[in-house]
């Protein structure tokens, strides 16, 4: 090998390994971050919350490259309901007929792809979206901001419940329910906090 190869050689290794040390994975911080939730029938709608149980943003050079994240799906939390009203509703959710929490106790998504849409800290993103063990690709858009040591990512995301076999009250597949029809997509409005 000539002195001029393994000078080469040399270069791009140093390049590889800077590449390496520019990619961070920060860890999800729980505390912080939140998921609200909405879900629309005929005749009104429901919000609440549900908990990140843990995750990490894989960020490049301020760019959002991927991550991954475990939603505790036992925290599902209604917020526009209070008392008895909230504590049935929350039960419902949770039971075979929407989610089978106990069957299924976490969701999970992995981000697979990330784009830039052409304006700092904004990104188009494709993930792997696993509840009650059916893995579906979803897409939304995403925003990243870092500030004082700590990076956030928002992101507003719909979801076809009836994808993950999440049927119930659905006129997609049942007729004649009136105004007992619950809508097939709910949002999730989320904020990730990595440090």
């Amino acid at each position: 090998m000539t002195k001029m190869m393994f000078s080469g050689l040399c270069a791009l290794v140093l390049l590889i390994g800077l590449s390496f040390t520019e990619i961070h994975s920060l860890q999800v911080d729980t505390n912080k971050s939140t998921i609200k939730w909405e879900g629309n029938k005929v005749t009104g709608s429901h919000q609440g919350t549900i908990q990140i149980h843990s995750g990490s943003l894989d960020i490049h050079d301020g760019y959002l490259t991927g991550g991954t994240f475990t939603i505790d799906m036992s925290s599902i939390k209604c917020t526009d309901l209070e008392g008895g009203g909230a504590a049935k509703l929350e039960g419902h959710l949770k039971s075979p007929d929407f989610f089978g929490v106990e069957a299924n106790p976490t969701a999970k998504l992995a981000i697979t792809k990330v784009s830039s849409r052409g304006t700092t800290g904004d990104f188009k993103v494709v993930g792997d979206l696993t509840i009650k063990n059916i893995t579906k690709e979803i897409k939304f858009n995403a925003q990243l901001q870092e500030d004082m040591g700590a990076t956030t990512v928002t992101a507003d995301i719909t979801i076809d419940r009836t994808d993950f076999d999440v049927r119930y009250g659905s006129g997609s597949f049942f007729d004649n329910l009136g105004d007992k029809t619950i809508y097939d997509d709910f949002t999730l409005k989320v904020k990730v906090v990595g440090m």
